[in-house]
């Protein structure tokens, strides 16, 4: 039982510290376009190679 004099506060301050960083997340802008990075990585920035045509 002598533990849970250690865990309960360590328990409590990583929680406090996980709040901190999405709050700190929230206010940088981290969740303002959630689309547009999905959309990016799937775009296709470069044009296709052209073929030569073929020798006859």
């Amino acid at each position: 039982m002598e533990i849970l004099v250690i865990l309960v506060p360590l328990a409590l301050l990583l929680g406090l510290a996980g709040l901190a960083a999405f709050l700190w997340s929230l206010r940088s802008g981290q969740y303002d376009d959630l689309d547009g990075a999905a959309w990016r990585a799937i775009a296709d920035d470069d044009p296709p190679p052209q073929e030569a045509p073929a020798k006859r």
